[in-house]
């Protein structure tokens, strides 16, 4: 069992029979009684972020989460497409389910895929990955007043600012929690 006050950043629970990961949490206590813990808890199925208060006594059963490497297969515009690489399985995913992630999804790649009751939730994303820059404008010499950027199209649909000297079919490296451009490979 889990108690709030065991609670940290990203620790998942479950909570009426739904999935939720810990975004802030804050422990208070009063000056005679228990203390009790706000939270900020963002519901793993549909999204959504409340905010709730427990006693800090309050327990919580493990939630039954489980981790499987995937493979990433296809989109159909509305749902993603992945492969359980041990058995062959095939599970899809919806957009508004991956949110932003789905812009750093690469067709033949492998993944580690969380499910909550045997029903697949997200994907645990590298802290960066390399993709090809499919579309951008050439950058104009002597133009490089205060590290200037300009658009590029990269080869999962995602735009993001890049230095001028990159150019299309250079792949970069983008940051997957900040959306920003790391270097050049």
């Amino acid at each position: 069992m889990i108690t709030a006050a065991d609670f940290r950043k990203g620790m998942k629970i479950s909570y009426k029979g739904e999935p939720y990961e810990i975004i802030d949490f804050q422990k208070v206590m009063m000056a005679r009684g228990r203390g009790f813990v706000r939270t900020k808890l963002k519901n793993l199925k549909t999204g959504f972020v409340v905010e709730y208060s427990f006693s800090s006594d309050e327990r919580f059963p493990e939630p039954n989460f489980s981790v499987r490497k995937v493979q990433y297969l296809y989109s159909d515009g509305r749902e993603y497409h992945f492969m359980d690489s041990s058995t062959y399985e095939q599970f899809s995913i919806s957009s508004n389910q991956l949110g932003d992630s789905r812009w750093f999804l690469k067709e033949g790649t492998e993944y580690k895929l969380l499910f909550f009751e045997e029903r697949p939730l997200s994907i645990d994303l590298p802290a960066s990955v390399e993709l090809k820059v499919v579309e951008t404008e050439p950058g104009v010499k002597g133009d490089t007043v205060n590290a200037p950027t300009k658009p590029a199209k990269l080869e999962t649909g995602l735009v993001i600012k890049v230095p001028l000297f990159v150019n299309e079919d250079d792949v970069v490296k983008v940051d997957t929690r900040t959306k920003e451009y790391l270097g050049r490979r």
